[in-house]
């Protein structure tokens, strides 16, 4: 096979920034060496200053298809992924139809997939009201775990699922092994704040952050803190927007409960008191609090009590945002990010002291030990796929709609400077994205199917 060295000043691996040299033969990585002990007979790809990541591994992903690829799609989808950085998407089972909820659905999803996909991707299992016994049939199929609802998601098809449900699926989660990925909201501090808010004006920010308090997500970790307690399954809380509940996440992972976390890069860039009058494209749920709790989120991320960060790319039909009216109830909650995550975490990472190994420590390594692919993703090491992005993170540019690549190009962070620009990203050691092309044919697959 053709020895490849993808050579750079900086390449970040898990122990250090440093002048490397990747050695690639067909799909995988052979070596990391010194630039020195390039073989003479390898190709060299030369990157000079520009740094070199691990693909970034997205574990919290709306792709929407089949059956509502209007929304998106695999092909937008995995398009703008790879001008991301990202080479791994890991989708959830909810919002296309039908939803993963079973295997038959796992294979529709995979049938749908084939052969348009530019990176690689897995679909979460979903947990509902009335499928326990489709838990273990999902995990041997090949699902890494599963995704529940404690709140209603938005979306018909696909069930909430109540404390005594919840009792009901987790012996059969437990047994998996596989982790739970939990929307952690309970309805009942929603409906009562929303309730008071009957008469509010909701094109304020202010009304829609009032109606998704704190205490619905911290409600909601302490019932879950004690389910784990109780039946010993893997717990992960997605999208985390509550700085509140890091303290009772912190000693419970002090006292070795098998929980992690996540937030995403609208919560650590975005703040509530910034988000102009009917601004819509900006709902999300939880919501993006105030300034505060934005840095308590990445002390959070420095103490390690946030293992890692996800986008929660959640698009829509620009009409389901109702931009014209600008009605913070009625409007879809979701932001689509994929192509702007590395750039966002970069912008902010940089300012506060934190280096490109910790952005792939939160994008590529741990999101990979989530979905269980670490032997193989996450990580720039001998035996791991030749799964890399070539970035400039000095670089800045103005985010414009000809960036973003999925399917609807609206963004809350359209007209914004961002500092980190995607140069190049590699899958299995073949280009997929360079400078707004996507050379080749799609090549990703269904990974671990």
């Amino acid at each position: 096979m053709n020895l490849r060295a993808f050579v750079s000043r900086r390449v970040v691996t898990p122990d250090a920034v440093r002048p490397a040299a990747l050695l690639v033969e067909g799909d995988r990585i052979l070596d990391v060496v010194a630039p020195d002990q390039v073989p003479h007979q390898a190709e060299v790809h030369d990157f000079g200053d520009a740094a070199i990541l691990p693909g970034l591994v997205d574990s919290h992903v709306h792709i929407n298809d089949p059956g509502r690829a209007e929304w998106e799609g695999f092909t937008t989808s995995t398009r703008a992924a790879a001008a991301g950085g990202y080479t791994l998407l890991v989708d959830m089972p909810l919002n296309c139809l039908p939803a993963t909820t079973n295997v038959a659905a796992l294979e529709a999803k995979r049938a749908a997939a084939k052969g348009r996909c530019c990176v690689d991707w897995m679909a979460w299992g979903g947990v509902v009201a009335d499928n326990p016994h489709d838990i273990e049939p999902l995990a041997h199929a090949g699902v890494p775990g599963f995704k529940c609802f404690l709140v209603h998601p938005g979306i018909d098809g696909f069930t909430m699922v109540t404390e005594q449900q919840l009792r009901t699926a987790l012996p059969h989660v437990a047994r998996t092994g596989l982790p739970l990925l939990v929307h952690a909201e309970l309805s009942a501090p929603i409906d009562a704040a929303t309730e008071n808010l009957a008469d509010a004006d909701w094109s304020l920010y202010e009304t829609y952050l009032q109606s998704r308090p704190e205490e619905a997500e911290l409600a909601a970790i302490r019932m879950l803190l004690s389910l784990c307690r109780e039946y010993k399954f893997r717990l992960h809380i997605v999208h985390l927007s509550a700085s509140q509940a890091l303290p009772e996440l912190r000693a419970a992972r002090s006292e070795g409960f098998p929980v992690s976390v996540e937030t995403c890069p609208h919560y650590l860039h975005l703040v509530a008191e910034t988000i102009p009058r009917g601004a819509t494209l900006f709902k999300c749920a939880p919501p993006i609090r105030r300034r505060e709790n934005c840095e308590e989120l990445w002390q959070g991320l420095r103490d390690g009590t946030i293992d890692l960060v996800a986008t929660d790319h959640s698009p829509c039909p620009p009409e389901m945002k109702r931009l014209a009216e600008g009605n913070f109830r009625s409007a879809w909650g979701g932001i689509a990010s994929l192509s702007m995550a590395l750039p966002l975490m970069n912008t902010e990472a940089s300012k506060r002291g934190f280096s490109l190994t910790d952005i792939a420590r939160w994008m590529s390594e741990a999101p990979a030990n989530l979905a269980g692919c670490h032997t193989r993703k996450g990580r720039l090491a001998a035996g791991h796929d030749a799964d890399f992005v070539v970035f400039d993170p000095e670089t800045e540019f103005v985010v414009t709609k000809d960036r973003l690549h999925y399917r609807h190009p609206v963004s809350p962070y359209l007209g914004e400077k961002l500092r980190g620009v995607v140069k190049a990203t590699y899958l299995r050691g073949n280009l997929v994205y360079s400078g707004g092309d996507f050379p080749g044919e799609p090549a990703g697959v269904a990974y671990g199917s």
